[in-house]
């Protein structure tokens, strides 16, 4: 178990809220009278989420757009953002990136904290959220006979690490300003039986899927949309941040957006994940986990 696992197994304990759907999902889901609240937080570090001197505007991109990520996963509509902001070597081009994603997506800066230190710059932000379905999807909820679907291409955020790392005039945007699909998620919200965005890799997002509908998850590869070369596509399976929207439906329903069919939910077998008929554990390097 990764240090990250054990540390989230034993705050279980301490979030025993129901709003904290017991740490298995990406997102609080708190009733309020006759409102259903949304609300995530995510955070970045300089050197692992983003490349020191990176554009700082392309960094509050990404924060707020990681973040709202989650909040299509719910099907939410985005209420606000809460900044946790370290100062950091050009906060006057992070202030321009902010306002142009919250622009961007049509959501207002409520508050949040600022913070002088030293070391690698660390960021964070909050993001609240309005379900406009209930039930709200969770990860959990996938059934035996579920088709497995995703919004669209992995392996596009791996090639614009690259061309920005290697300075190259490669297309870097998949990386540097991901997108939320909120309108997708808002479409699926009321059809899906599990849905959750993919962040961590897609073969690691979809072992969490599974292990929380205690389901297994049979997946093509070869079915997957990959944006990067066919050489790379096993890399591409893992490598994360597309924030592509990963969602189950019943069997012969079709979705209302444009999406890919990826495999089929079975009942739980050996591993959460059976990719081309072999069985894959998350030890075996499924996509990104903090050590």
């Amino acid at each position: 178990m990764s240090r990250e696992a054990a540390f989230i197994a034993a705050l279980r304990g301490i979030a025993t809220h129901p709003a904290a759907r017991g740490l298995a999902d990406d997102c609080a889901v708190l009733e309020i009278g006759g409102e259903t609240l949304i609300l995530t937080h995510d955070a970045m570090a300089e050197g692992v989420h983003f490349l020191p001197g990176q554009d700082a505007a392309d960094v509050a991109w990404k924060l707020v757009a990681s973040n709202l990520s989650d909040l299509a996963a719910k099907g939410a509509e985005p209420l606000g953002v809460l900044l946790g902001y370290q100062f950091g070597p050009d906060d006057a081009r992070f202030l321009a990136g902010l306002e142009e994603v919250l622009v961007h997506f049509g959501v207002p800066l409520l508050g949040g904290d600022t913070i002088s230190a030293t070391g690698p710059q660390v960021l964070g932000l909050t993001a609240l959220g309005r379900a406009t379905h209930r039930p709200v999807p969770a990860r959990s909820g996938a059934r035996p006979g579920d088709a497995i679907w995703i919004t669209g291409p992995v392996g596009a955020a791996m090639l614009g690490f690259e061309a920005l790392r290697d300075a190259t005039a490669a297309d870097s945007a998949a990386f540097r300003r991901p997108l939320a699909r909120l309108a997708d998620g808002r479409a699926l919200a009321p059809l899906v039986s599990a849905m959750m965005d993919v962040s961590d890799g897609l073969l690691l997002d979809a072992s969490r899927m599974a292990r929380a509908s205690g389901v297994s998850f049979a997946i093509d590869s070869m079915a997957v949309p990959i944006a990067a070369p066919e050489a790379r596509r096993a890399e591409a399976l893992r490598w994360g941040e597309d924030y592509q929207l990963l969602f189950t439906l019943p069997e012969g329903a079709e979705p209302p957006i444009t999406a890919f069919q990826i495999g089929t939910a079975s009942a739980s077998a050996e591993a959460p994940v059976v990719l081309d008929g072999l069985p894959l554990t998350e030890a075996k390097g499924l996509g990104y986990e903090h050590s």
